[in-house]
């Protein structure tokens, strides 16, 4: 794939801003900033705007005696004035808060011609100033915290999940979190994104805490000695895993201290369910229906319902009517469930819940965006995230908020874990950023917006792992609306996929588009195949560039019917695209019945 370059659209420069602010920078800044002196008959309107990109917009500052500083109709006059000594489109739109006028350009509009009109401006006497109406982008600040440079699954290129991005738009403010786990242990880098959750453990033996179920899920730590959970089991220290995840999802950002939060702006409720050698299912069911606003007989009612479940846990075995129930229960109470695949390196299909079906099932990756030897995969998985794989170093696992304590709490600390429990709440922190980015989508998608816009694993993944990598940052601009107008072009023309033959096309038209293509193309395919993991596709711009879709895999399911995201914005819009599918083992055949193309 080829690097892109700067988006070629007519948009004046964007201004230095900040990211609460959105302040522009003065002109002084900006002339500081050039890499070479202007000629000073160019007009200073004129060369704030970007190289080779014309205002659209001037806004002219009329001086206070001025008819044109009061009167629309004086300014409007004046616009059409310049027009017939420019030659140029001239349109007066509005008077500004501040008495300034704005006038549009043409669309045809050169760097030569827009100075000629500013230089028109200039001239005038009653003119007291005449700038561009620049267009302001957020600016993403780099987190405070002190070890944010150790989460490499935040912003790595490689294999981190472009979260910083994502938080120009959303931090997920407005959403609730539960993490249906081990519980929390107070961590003052925590404590302030804390809303009220519950302990549903019901047996005091798994529960330790001397109690059963009560409001509050503070985890007393769930160590256990040798043989205790299990003939052959070695002893364990606490392992405060509820913190942790927690801590991935919405630690405190911009606060001096320790590591950020994915979705900092969320809230987190702990929702207690495993204690001493794990939990049972029918307090992780009351725990899933209780935290979606679902009513439990003798718990009161969640006044913190969540929108987002983790769940960062699973046993063996198919998944359970029961537990497919609460599951079922929550999502239409539109509630997202992610689940942790597991750390079997094993076929999700016998990891339950991860089996379940309407679950965000999330397979664990490594720092070099391969899957981790540990995390289990199979046609199920529907997502990969950052898990983190320690083998080489523990700079390579996933470092959050944790407790110093071997048995029950002591001083608050942090460390690197490993796991698909890792990779869960990477997931469930991006549901909440979608959620709360655009308050009106359903589980189903906010599942499939994070699948449309994964990327291509870095790494290699035997058995399948998904769509990809989540993306944060494409995700949230996706939801947004940001870069695509929703025209489409399609083909319907069936074309056969031969047997382990050579790669068959189909094209696409695209005719009246301006410019370049969106950095967030959306392919839709609808292919019919027997065994699915024989299938290579790539997607093929006009100028023959080439972007890899889908790689072959050990993927046994049927059929390839998604849609994929692609960054192709260095490409033309107009021209021939292609689809290019071909099957590279012997024994399956298949058609591609139709795909598209969204801009």
């Amino acid at each position: 794939m080829r690097t892109s370059p700067e988006l070629r659209r007519k948009l004046i420069s964007v201004a230095v801003v900040s990211a609460a602010l959105l302040t522009a920078a003065p002109a002084s800044v900006a002339v500081a900033q050039e890499s070479a002196p202007r000629p000073a008959a160019v007009p200073t309107a004129q060369t704030e705007a970007a190289p080779g990109a014309p205002a659209e917009r001037l806004i002219v500052g009329y001086k206070s005696g001025a008819a044109e500083a009061k009167s629309n109709k004086a300014a409007a006059a004046d616009a059409d004035t310049k027009a017939e000594k420019t030659g140029e489109d001239i349109d007066f739109q509005r008077r500004l808060g501040t008495g300034a006028a704005l006038v549009e350009l043409g669309t045809d509009t050169t760097r030569t011609s827009v100075a000629d009109v500013v230089a028109q401006y200039e001239a005038d006497p009653q003119v007291a100033y005449v700038v561009p109406d620049r267009l302001n982008k957020p600016t993403a600040v780099t987190p405070n915290d002190t070890d944010y440079s150790k989460q490499w699954d935040l912003f790595e290129s490689t294999a981190g999940m472009n979260v910083p991005a994502a938080w120009d738009t959303t931090t997920g403010s407005g959403v609730t979190v539960a993490v249906i786990d081990t519980g929390y242990v107070t961590h003052s880098d925590l404590a302030a994104n804390i809303v009220g959750g519950y302990d549903f453990i019901s047996d005091t033996a798994v529960s330790v805490d001397g109690n059963g179920r009560d409001s509050n899920p503070a985890d007393p730590g769930d160590w256990y000695n040798a043989n205790e959970c299990g003939t052959g089991i070695p002893a364990s220290s606490s392992s405060w895993h509820g913190t942790h995840v927690a801590g991935t999802i919405a630690a405190a950002t911009h606060n001096g201290k320790g590591i950020a939060g994915i979705a900092y702006g969320a809230k987190i409720s702990p929702v207690r369910v495993l204690g001493k050698c794990g939990g049972y299912d029918s307090d992780i069911i009351d725990a899933i229906t209780w935290a979606s606003g679902g009513t439990v007989s003798g718990v009161p009612a969640n006044t913190n319902v969540a929108k987002v479940i983790n769940m960062s846990l699973g046993g063996g075995g198919a998944c359970s009517t029961a537990t497919q129930s609460a599951i079922t229960g929550a999502v239409n109470r539109g509630t997202s469930v992610v689940v942790a695949a597991g750390n079997e390196n094993q076929n999700v299909s016998n990891s339950s819940p991860a089996n379940c079906n309407n679950v965000i099932s999330v397979a664990a990756t490594n720092r070099a965006g391969s899957r981790a030897s540990y995390s289990n995969f199979g046609s199920l998985v529907d997502i990969s995230a950052p898990g983190g794989e320690t083998r080489t170093s523990s700079a390579n696992g996933i470092l959050s908020t944790l407790n110093s304590g071997t048995k029950t709490p002591s001083s608050e600390n942090y460390a690197a874990y490993q796991g698909t429990s890792m990779a869960t709440p990477h997931v469930a922190g991006l549901a909440a950023l979608v959620k709360s980015a655009n308050s009106a989508l359903t589980p189903a998608q906010i599942e499939s917006a994070i699948k449309a816009n994964a990327r291509a694993l870095p790494g290699t993944c035997s058995g399948g792992c998904g769509a990809g990598l989540a993306d944060a940052a494409k995700t949230v601009q996706a939801v947004k609306g940001g870069t695509s107008t929703g025209t489409t072009f399609s083909s319907t023309t069936a074309v056969a996929v031969p047997d382990n033959g050579a790669a068959i096309e189909s094209p696409i038209s695209v005719t009246g588009r301006s410019g370049n293509a969106p950095s967030a193309l959306q392919v839709g395919v609808d292919i019919t195949h027997t065994y699915r993991g024989d299938l290579v596709i790539d997607l093929v711009a006009p100028d023959g560039s080439t972007y890899r879709l889908k790689s072959a895999a050990s993927d046994s399911a049927d059929n390839v019917n998604t849609t994929y995201t692609v960054n192709a914005s260095s490409e033309t819009a107009n021209g021939t695209w292609k689809l290019r599918v071909q099957d590279t083992s012997a024994q399956d055949t298949g058609t591609l019945n139709s795909w598209k193309l969204t801009f």
